[in-house]
Order: C-alpha cells, then structure tokens, then sequence
C-alpha cells in the first residue's frame, strides 16, 4: 500500500471512530434511568435474602395479581427501602407483621417506609401486594414484557422475558443486579387446563376449588431478577438423567404436546453440550434445581435452570450458521448458546449491565468452544473467525454505569473473538482449560464487575491485560500492525491503539512461525532478503497494514 493509500486508510478508520463516539456520547439518561441503575441508598442498606413470589395469571384479562414476600438482613441503619414495579401493574399495599407500611411512588421505584429502628444484622420480612395488566411484549426476548399467544391447538401460551427492561415489568422485587436472593419460591396459580414451568425443582401442585391449579417451583441456589420467568402451556414433560461431574443431573423437558415425538430427538444435543461446557467450564453450576429445557413462542433465553427454547427444532439459529462457515449448522445454536449461560450469566453474574459482556461474550465464546470438544479445533477457529462477519464496532462494548444501560451488541461476537484472542495468548490449551475452570470456581454464584473479570486474568496468565481490555472493550479501534520489509529487516509497531497497547502476536515469516512483541513505537527484527510481506495468525483480531514501497 503506498502511504497516500495508507494515509486515506487511517483517515476513513478516525473518521469513522468519530461517528462513532459521537453517537455514544450523546445518550440522555434521566432520573429514572439513575433510580433504576444505581445501588441507591434505599437499596444499599439492606441484604436480600429470600423471595416468595406468588401470582395469579388470568388469560382472559392477561392480568397478574399476587404477592412477593420479601426477606431481608438490615446491614446499616436506614428507614426507605427501595423496590421497583413498572407501570401499567402497580403495588396495592405493603404489609410488615400485619400493619400497612406508607409507600411513596418516584416512577418505577416505590419507597417504602420503615416506621421503626430495625437491629443491624436482624432480618425481617415484607409482603407487596400487587396486580395489573402487564406490558405486551412487541418482540421477545428482544422487547421485555409478556407474550401472551395460543397454540395450534387453541391452548393458551404465555411466557415472560425480561432482560435488561427488568423483572419490575411483570413483578414487585429489588431490580438491580448486584443483590440477588439466596433461594426463592415460585407459586403460580392457573387454569387447570394448563401448566407453568419455572425455575427450579417443582415441589408440588395444588387442585383449587376454582377450577385452577397452583404450582409451586423452589429455587435453593442464588438467581438473578430476569432470569424468573413464567411458561404456562399445554406442555408435555420427559427427563433423563446425565451422569456428570458432580454426579446424577436431572434433565427435564417441557415441550407442546404436538411436539413431544421430534423434541425427544432433538434434545438430545443437551448431553452433548453438558459433556463440552462441564470439561471446559467445571460442574454444571445448579445441580441442587436440576436442568430444564422448556419450549416457548420466542428463539429461546437463559432464564436460570428453565432454560428456555424456541429454535424451531433447526440446526443452527433458526435455520441460518452465525459464523458462515458450515460449522454451525453441527448444532442447535440455541441449546448451546442458552445454555452457555448457566456458567455465564447465571453463576457469574454481573453486577452493572453495562457489564454485560461479561455474559454475553464468554456464551458466545462457548459456542466456539462445543465445536472445539466435538468436531476439533481447527473447526472452532473457522467457526469464531467466522462469526466476525457479524461485528460492527459501532460503540464499546462497556456502557455508562448506573443508568442501566447495556453496551454494544458486539459484546457477543466481537467479545467472542477477544476471548478467543486471550486465548492465543495463553498459548497452552490445558492451560487455557485450567483458567475458565478456576474462573468459575473463583466467582462462582457471585455477581461481579468487569474489573475483577480482567484482574482475575491478568494474574492467571501472569501479563497485564487492562491495555488490551481498554482496546477492545472500552474503544472501538481494531488494532493495526503497521509493518515494513527493508533491507532484511522487518519493522513493525501497533497502530490505531490506546496508548499503552502491547500485545504480543504469532506471524508467519517466510515459512516460520514466530511472536514478535509490537509496541506503539517501531520495532525491529532480522529477517531473510527475499522477504516482502508477513502473515498475521488469523486467530487474533487485528488488521495489518504493509508500509512496503
């Protein structure tokens, strides 16, 4: 390339990081953005421990009403606690030990007056009545609320998703990552006719008098707000039993009736992908609530232990390979990618969804990661190259913290990509096994920020990382190996980079392979005469930029 070529090259990638960040500052947030993504005081104070939600759902008026009992440890002295429920539904009342409790409404959040001193370290309970006709969800997932449908036989079929609109769209809790209750219990009430899946072990059913029926579904481990979901249907269940790391996992599925014949085939990726994801990950994170696949109108989401699927029994996504390559059509990408989450999401958690990615990017990763254990790694290279088709660097992937407010959706393949990029840094497989292992030992069921994922790594590999993290999560550059053959001497140096940039990279020279170690200042290495070009390893995500006259 010659250097006007160059020059006009450069210019087009700053122009188009301009845009960009342009863009991205010109968010607005307002008051209730802050209510909703920031640990308030009226949130700070206390420690929540348990939730009993239970709820009515009337089909023919698509309303919800019920309470949630909430449980909590006071940690410091403080008299407003915070809980948040959006509109359309609305809180009736709030009891403690029988006496109404004063409620003052900001929006979404409700303030809740506690009239009297309680000790630190005690714990105390309330009970939040509430009812309404909650938000119609116009797309699921992507578009938060409820999906109220029927199926081809005229049954009703209703389902949640809630994901970064917040659990507050359907039901009264503490919406905000960082705390998550210890263990929880679901009871829905509704027609008989049909039956709700949730998280969890079902602990039983009760036959009401009214002509509905209650079930009740108890979660021991910690779980995240959206990942509470709601699946009522006319569903049909089978289960199985995996033999896994820490033992005997149930497995149980809740498919439409019509499909219960081609489901019983298909599912049977899940022991496949349990097999990959506990050798690379470690055990399965929710043995105690048992593992759930359950069908619904909507490509399918991550909801804890009740798993949710509705890829149309299609390899792939819906038919189609996200990495172009021809390797993703080797497994149903939404009994993978879903699934992935338990490690990712599920476990560890993140604290500020501007964080995010830490779900997103190591699930998307994990598909990379099912095709390495079954088809081998050089599949999984083509497969995680391929699916940089799908990136657009059109913003960080980090968003603004305490406004709840995601980062880009490149948190999934250019994410991907970044991991896979540690990955050949690590250089040592078993090595790079070790550390996703310890990762999810380390954080296990907790919830946790972007610094402690990127110290956690740097310290595992032994090389300071933040540079490398500041570029590829917090910038939307992609680096550039600048480099020149002259003279038998190769010159090269990173280009397009925040300042401390300085990732080692594997290229091949002539026919070796070697590391060279770019800074943002030129380098140099001997190299033979006849030498005019070098070969980036595709597997970092990186461009190159040949200066050679």
């Amino acid at each position: 390339m010659t250097i006007i070529n160059r020059t006009f090259f450069i210019f087009i990638i700053c122009l188009f990081n301009v845009s960009v960040f342009s863009q991205h500052i010109h968010n607005h947030f307002d008051h209730q953005d802050t209510l909703r993504g920031t640990i308030t005081p009226e949130r700070s104070w206390w420690d929540l421990t348990y939730y009993h939600l239970d709820i009515k759902v009337n089909p023919k008026e698509r309303t919800l009403k019920g309470t949630n009992k909430v449980v909590y440890k006071v940690l410091e002295n403080y008299s407003e606690l915070q809980i948040d429920l959006q509109a359309p539904m609305q809180i009736d009342k709030v009891e403690q030990k029988g006496k109404l409790l004063n409620v003052k409404k900001d929006g979404n959040a409700h303030f809740i007056h506690i009239p009297k001193k309680q000790k630190i370290g005690s714990n105390h309970e309330l009970i939040i009545h509430f009812s309404g006709q909650p938000k119609v969800s116009a797309k699921p997932p992507w578009d938060g609320g409820l999906t109220w449908q029927k199926d081809t036989n005229g049954n009703d079929f209703i389902v949640t998703t809630c994901q970064g609109d917040g659990a507050s769209l359907w039901w009264p809790c503490k919406d905000h990552m960082y705390d998550e209750p210890d263990s929880m219990l679901i009871s829905v009430t509704i027609p008989e006719n049909l039956m709700d899946v949730s998280n969890g072990r079902l602990r039983g059913v009760d036959n009401n008098k009214d002509g509905t029926k209650t079930y009740h579904w108890g979660v021991v481990n910690p779980i995240n707000n959206y990942g509470v979901n709601l699946n009522i249907g006319d569903y049909v269940h089978f289960s199985e039993v995996y033999k896994g790391e820490k033992g005997d996992l149930d497995c149980n599925y809740y498919v439409l009736r019509d499909n219960e014949k081609i489901a019983k085939e298909y599912f049977k990726e899940v022991p496949r992908m349990l097999e990959a994801f506990e050798h690379w990950f470690g055990p399965y994170p929710f043995y105690e609530d048992a593992y759930k696949l359950v069908e619904v109108p909507y490509p399918g989401m991550e909801h804890q232990s009740s798993v949710t699927y509705g890829n149309k029994y299609k390899p792939g996504y819906l038919g189609r390979d996200v990495s172009f390559s021809g390797w993703g059509f080797k497994f149903d990408f939404i009994i993978i990618h879903e699934s992935g989450h338990e490690w990712f999401a599920n476990s560890i958690t993140y604290k500020d969804i501007a964080d995010m990615w830490i779900h997103e990017s190591f699930t998307a990763y994990s598909e990379n990661l099912f095709v390495d254990y079954h088809f081998g790694k050089e599949a999984s290279e083509e497969y995680v190259i391929g699916t940089r088709a799908n990136i657009r660097n059109d913003r960080p992937i980090i968003g603004p913290y305490n406004v709840n407010k995601a980062g880009s959706g490149d948190m999934y393949y250019k994410g991907a990509n970044v991991i896979h990029n540690i990955r050949q840094l690590v250089n040592d497989d078993e090595k790079w096994r070790t550390i996703l292992r310890d990762l999810n030992k380390t954080f296990y069921h907790q919830t946790v920020s972007t610094e402690q994922i990127e110290n956690y790594l740097s310290e595992q590999i032994g090389r300071d990382l933040n540079p490398f993290f500041d570029q590829y999560l917090r910038d939307v550059r992609i680096p550039i190996l600048e480099y020149v053959c002259r003279n038998e001497q190769l010159f090269y140096r990173w280009s397009n980079v925040v300042p401390e940039f300085d990732m080692p990279i594997k290229v091949k020279i002539g026919n070796k392979e070697e590391w060279i170690n770019p800074t943002i200042d030129w380098n140099t290495l001997s190299i033979g005469a006849d030498i005019k070009t070098i070969k980036v390893d595709r597997n970092f995500y990186v461009a190159s930029l040949n200066l050679t006259n």
